[in-house]
């Protein structure tokens, strides 16, 4: 037969309500986790300036844009 399961909570003063429990559950699940941090996104291809060509403001700019360079 296997062991009686021991409460990972207790309440000792109080009546909290099912709604409050479960939050507490919630948040208590959250913090315990210990799982690393989720790795930071690589950052988009967009954003490197080497792709960007060389487009300088001013007349006939938006045109050049979408131009190949």
């Amino acid at each position: 037969m296997s062991e009686p399961v021991q409460p990972l909570l207790r309440v000792v003063r109080g009546n909290p309500t099912a709604e409050e429990l479960a939050a507490l559950v919630g948040v208590v699940a959250v913090r315990g986790s210990g799982g690393a941090p989720a790795p930071k996104p690589a950052p988009s291809l967009w954003s490197r300036p080497q792709l960007r060509g060389s487009v300088q403001p001013g007349p006939g700019a938006w045109r050049a844009s979408g131009l190949p360079g």
